[in-house]
């Protein structure tokens, strides 16, 4: 009877490498996601001629209010879209479910701290929304509310998530904290970095970037404490062990989006 309970109170041990490249590749897909097919896509089907895609913003001459929701929706129908993969992936390698979780909780994150964001700061995609409604210090108060709401669900869906499907105790602090803090501090100094070299000047760094990173993201530095304590693992726990192909993929798609969609790329209708 010792043997077993040796073998399943064992630390397990996790590749630092590969949790920074799954984190990035997750951060950068958010991203991309939010600002090409969120921003860029639907202004160039709705009317824009061209405009500039760059890791902060997309920029075009005919920008609305629809344009300004559709990257923050595609970020929440992401993140619920990973949230059921992972659920549905009993079957997948160790590195692939933790990808959909930090694909689920960019996602999500980014999406519902935007509604507190715009409340908070009267800037950004829902303040372009809200923008034209009155009374305007109703509309801001409600984003807040929303914003608040919803940004808890998420933390509450990701840390449960994280327990029960990637299979990582409550009591585990140690193993709790390396796989929700190399992600944060990831994809900070990630977006941090994309943003350094975009068309549109160094402000946006400070409006968009860092807010979006340091800010939304913040969930996963805390959401440990908000687990419920009934929470448990459904499955073993194991080892996200050293990947060299995610490594590799992390590499390259860093590279790309700092040096070439950091600088901008124009797109024509």
């Amino acid at each position: 009877m010792a043997a077993p309970t040796a073998v399943a109170s064992a630390p397990v041990h996790d590749d630092t490498l590969t949790i920074c490249a799954i984190s990035l590749v997750s951060a950068i897909l958010a991203n991309v996601l939010h600002e090409g097919l969120g921003h860029a896509a639907v202004d160039l089907l709705t009317g824009a001629q061209s405009g500039v895609l760059s890791t902060v913003a997309w920029s075009s001459a005919a920008d609305s209010r629809l344009v300004a929701a559709g990257g923050p929706l595609v970020n929440l129908v992401l993140g619920i879209i990973f949230w059921f993969a992972l659920r549905a992936a009993k079957g997948a390698s160790m590195q692939s479910r933790y990808f959909l979780l930090t694909g689920a909780a960019f996602n999500l994150f980014g999406a519902t701290g935007y509604f507190f964001f715009s409340g908070v700061t009267n800037f950004g995609d829902w303040a372009a929304v809200i923008a034209p409604m009155h009374p305007h210090w109703l509309w801001r108060t409600l984003l807040l509310i929303v914003g608040i709401a919803t940004y808890y669900g998420a933390v509450l869906l990701v840390g449960i998530s994280l327990v029960k499907y990637i299979g990582v105790p409550r009591s585990d602090a140690r193993r709790l904290t390396k796989l929700l803090y190399i992600p944060y501090f990831s994809a900070a100094l990630l977006l941090t970095a994309g943003g350094l070299l975009n068309p549109l000047g160094m402000q946006l760094v400070f409006e968009s970037a860092l807010p979006g990173a340091a800010g939304a993201d913040s969930g996963l530095l805390w959401l440990r404490y908000y687990i419920p304590k009934k929470t448990t693992p459904d499955r073993v726990p194991e080892a996200i062990g050293r990947s060299y192909g995610w490594i590799a993929v992390a590499t390259a798609m860093s590279l790309v989006f700092i040096f070439v969609l950091g600088r901008g790329i124009t797109l024509h209708r």
